[in-house]
């Protein structure tokens, strides 16, 4: 059953045995994750989409794939057209399109566990408006035809310890125990992963390149709390650490526990959590209140310690990037180099920092036209050589102990052409723009975004991706609940939400020319209260953290003004300063050449 087209043979026979006509396969696991750990990876094993986000439907005669602005060619590239319909969301959902296509009588399943009670609900109208039935499926079909697939995690839990999490979990689910006094409230659901490991300060390595556990807890209105987790993966140094006012359950136990939870008043977030969790908590008849999860905006908000701890990240991550790019500027000429070697140096470079705990995401390590796929993934199949006169985009992160990194930068390899030049100064000044930004307490991310497009937007171009979101603290690299883009939506939480200090958010505005070359400049920047002399209310803006040198060859300096020319000259000398004590001598003399004032010849 190697091919695509066997394994939906497959799953169409397996619906049949289960009276079944359809069924929806979303990228996701139990609790909602945007990364998953390989046994949940049921939307690659069944189409050969490799992307971070997208979904499937499968009709008994027909099937779709459902993917958005960031995935348009990648996802004719991987997933046959032949079998699936290529649908582009936000304009067309798989809630609309199951209500398009689906006939009366139908019987579509989907797994309670991997979906949220608002979807349900809202697609088992449509499809019952048309006559047909959403039908919750007791095991998932997939599971039944895919024949090798990955047993979850086993690895063991690790402590997060207060000195880079600055502040103890007793403390943190006192705060919680608190906010539900607030609510009138006995208990809150925790089920997103991130907000597990933030709570109890510890680490996982369930999910590639996110530092997580798999996991379910209760928090208690006493702050005690009950955690659900493979017994086998806590060490006595993990479970000292939880201590004992953290009850230890089997994980598959967590079911039958929020079933005991009748009588009581119980918190859920309908973002985060399953409707499953919804489903055995109206099986116990408990009292449900429908809230954000507790933990979002307090781990979104870092505190002194993982601000102090996140810029320590980004000076080493930024010393190991700039070895690269300076190895780079060396080796690219000769053209030898391809995607994949060049993503494997890259690595190199970030494991000799001895810290280096995981890649906080696939290295995008894009030649040519496949930087113009905002999300490639470089495989020993699509790997490109990186080729004279041509763009190279590489956009990756490191996951370290006192933070994560997430940078992106765009080399000319050979001499660029003036279209690629002025396209990476209207991105550049686009990053300049919300750089430099300041604005009042209160201010969401989509009321800034258009500060990045305009550059692009007066002569007529975009990019189909939001222009920042939220980094965790040796977390995800996505973060809610804040992101900075045209609407709201997107990763995990993100939405509407205001932005606070000490949040980190990328600034990674692009460009990307289909078949020929993609341009991205991305930083991390820390918000940040801002002193402003008469100011008649209280402003915020942003410090950035990212530190590496940005390719002069693509900077038209005729297109930037004094002011934005004075911002990459202050920019390239705090990179310099900080930057070139950790360098050999060839490299701070490279990191010299390359950070000097744009006026000088």
């Amino acid at each position: 059953m190697s091919t695509p087209a066997a394994r939906l043979a497959a799953l169409r026979e397996q619906l049949a045995a289960d009276r079944l006509t359809g069924f929806v396969v979303p990228l996701t696991d139990e609790h909602m994750s945007e990364y998953v750990g390989a046994y949940a990876q049921r939307l690659a094993w069944l189409t050969g989409f490799g992307g971070s986000a997208g979904s499937a439907v499968v009709l008994a005669d027909k099937a779709a794939m459902f993917t958005d602005g960031r995935y348009t060619l990648q996802v004719r590239a991987q997933v046959d057209g032949g079998l699936y319909d290529y649908v582009a969301v936000p304009a067309t959902s798989a809630t609309d399109w199951l209500a398009a296509n689906a006939r009366p009588g139908d019987r579509v399943g989907y797994d309670a566990w991997l979906h949220t009670r608002g979807w349900v609900a809202a697609t088992g109208k449509a499809l019952g408006e048309h006559g047909a039935t959403l039908v919750a499926v007791p095991a998932n079909p997939i599971d039944a035809v895919w024949t090798d697939r990955p047993v979850p995690s086993t690895a063991r839990l690790e402590v997060h310890p207060d000195e880079f999490a600055g502040e103890t979990s007793d403390s943190k689910r006192g705060r919680i125990a608190a906010w539900l006094d607030t609510k009138h409230a006995d208990a809150v659901v925790v089920s997103a992963l991130d907000s597990i490991a933030w709570l109890f300060n510890v680490r996982g390595k369930d999910v590639e390149h996110t530092p997580v556990p798999l996991a379910f807890a209760l928090v208690h209105a006493d702050a005690s709390a009950d955690l659900f987790v493979d017994a086998a993966k806590l060490s006595p140094d993990v479970r000292a650490h939880l201590g004992e006012h953290v009850r230890i359950h089997d994980r598959g136990a967590f079911g039958t526990a929020l079933e005991g939870l009748g009588g009581r008043t119980v918190v859920v977030d309908p973002t985060s959590a399953v409707a499953a969790i919804f489903a055995h908590l109206d099986a116990g008849a408990a009292t449900i209140i429908e809230a954000r999860d507790p933990c979002v905006v307090p781990k979104a908000v870092k505190n002194p310690v993982e601000i102090a701890g996140s810029k320590a990240a980004h000076l080493r991550d930024g010393a190991a990037l700039t070895r690269f790019l300076h190895w780079f500027a060396g080796e690219a000429p000769k053209g030898e180099l391809d995607e994949m070697s060049s993503a494997a140096k890259l690595r190199q470079f970030r494991d000799q920092t001895n810290q280096l705990e995981d890649l906080s995401f696939d290295t995008i390590s894009a030649a040519g036209p496949n930087g113009a796929l905002p999300h490639y993934r470089v495989s020993a199949e699509s790997s490109r050589p990186i080729e004279i006169d041509s763009l190279y985009l590489v956009d990756s992160g490191g996951q370290y102990r006192d933070g994560t990194t997430d940078v992106t930068r765009t080399l000319a390899v050979g001499t660029p052409t003036p279209e690629m030049r002025d396209r990476f100064t209207r991105v550049l000044k686009g990053h300049i723009a919300l750089a430099s930004a300041v604005f009042p307490h209160g201010t969401r991310g989509n009321q800034i975004d258009a500060l990045a497009r305009q550059f692009l937007w007066s002569v007529g171009l975009d990019y189909a991706h939001g222009t920042g979101h939220g980094v965790g603290s040796y977390l995800a690299v996505h973060e809610g609940p804040a992101r900075i883009a045209t609407a709201a939506g997107g990763y995990g939480a993100m939405g509407d939400e205001a932005l606070r200090p000490g949040m980190i958010m990328s600034n990674e505005p692009g460009y990307y020319k289909a078949g020929e070359y993609g341009i991205r400049i991305e930083n991390l920047v820390l918000v940040e209260e801002r002193a402003i002399e008469g100011a008649e209310k209280p402003m915020l803006g942003f410090e950035t953290l990212t530190l590496a040198p940005l390719d002069r060859a693509l900077i038209d300096i005729s297109l930037l003004t004094p002011a934005e020319r004075g911002w990459v000259d202050a920019y390239h000398a705090r990179v310099a300063a900080a930057l070139g004590p950790l360098l050999d001598d060839t490299a701070r003399i490279w990191l010299d050449e390359g950070t000097r004032p744009l006026e000088t010849a």
